[in-house]
């Protein structure tokens, strides 16, 4: 059954009301309700489209955080080619809220990485809702070394809430490991593309995301906050995470204002969980481009971009 948002009911109520009609019509060979559907479904879809054409911030972070919107591992299965994957960071542990390997992408090969958060409760639990720990930053590191090593392509997908907080994490250097991530980023001489393709979640998400090139789909957010987190903090309460959703400017279309991110992939109509195969293919299509133009510069040269990139942050679009 699809999942529908509470901004939705008017849809998820005309979508009830068709389906109704459906299962009366395959009960009753006597009854015809085509042109009844018909109507309803012209209405449905008329109201999805005056919907998700005026989303505030805070109903596109619902959409970012829709359970059935396609994840990491949906990405891959749809992008990669013998993929292979690859666990541990070689000094503690294997993180699986981080997914990270081998494959090849439209005929060349790269290493893609990516935080995972789980189709299901028992997926959820054990990728940890997408909450990397210290060992899942230093896992990337490892993979991002050895694309390197062997000069291949970085595309890297980020979609979490915030790196875990949890004691055990801190304990084992939660912010260090983040830190080192976000260096290792910088480091690197070879193209990096990341895709923001749900949340993008405080430094859990850019450390995987100090990229060349950072892409956004329509209706994921990126911020240095959640907004509860932001409205616990500024107000004591996280009622007010619609206003602090405002302020936060978390949205695409913002952060391509700001010139924080580098392009807006658009979403199938109702968002990408609605048609899946249509927002992956078109992922695919924006990443291929992108490592295109910048295979056209060398190593040092990819590096410095790169760092000028985040340099010059913040000193426009104010």
């Amino acid at each position: 059954m699809q999942n529908f948002l509470d901004f939705e009911k008017p849809i998820a109520e005309l979508a009830g009301k068709i389906e109704g009609l459906r299962h009366l019509s395959d009960s009753s060979s006597d009854v015809n309700i085509a042109e009844e559907v018909s109507k309803l479904e012209a209405k449905a879809d008329k109201l999805l489209r005056q919907t998700y054409a005026k989303l505030s911030p805070w109903q596109k972070t619902l959409v970012a955080r829709h359970p059935d919107r396609p994840h990491c591992k949906d990405y891959i299965e749809a992008l990669i080619e013998d993929y292979t994957p690859l666990a541990g960071d070689r000094a503690f542990a294997e993180d699986f809220a981080i997914l990270g390997g081998l494959g090849r992408f439209r005929g060349q090969s790269v290493v893609v990485i990516g935080q995972e958060k789980g189709a299901d409760m028992h997926s959820r639990v054990k990728h940890n809702f997408g909450m990397a720990r210290p060992e899942g930053y230093r896992k990337a590191q490892r993979l991002m070394d050895m694309a390197e090593r062997f000069d291949l392509p970085v595309i890297t997908l980020v979609d979490t809430a915030g790196a875990y907080p949890g004691v055990g994490a801190e304990e084992r250097g939660q912010s260090e490991a983040i830190a080192r991530s976000i260096e290792k980023c910088l480091a690197i001489k070879v193209p990096l593309v990341s895709a923001v393709i749900g949340e993008g979640g405080s430094g859990g998400a850019i450390a995987l995301a100090a990229a060349n090139t950072v892409l956004m789909l329509e209706h994921s957010i990126y911020s240095v906050i959640s907004p509860e987190g932001c409205a616990s903090i500024l107000w004591r309460s996280g009622d007010q995470a619609k206003e602090a959703a405002e302020a936060l400017k978390l949205t695409a279309q913002d952060l391509a204002t700001l010139g924080v991110i580098d392009e807006i992939i658009a979403e199938p109509m109702g968002g990408a969980h609605r048609a899946k195969d249509v927002c992956m293919t078109a992922l695919g299509d924006s990443i291929e481009k992108h490592l295109q133009e910048l295979s056209q510069f060398g190593g040092a040269e990819l590096r410095q971009k790169r760092r000028d990139k985040f340099l010059e942050m913040g000193q426009k679009g104010l």
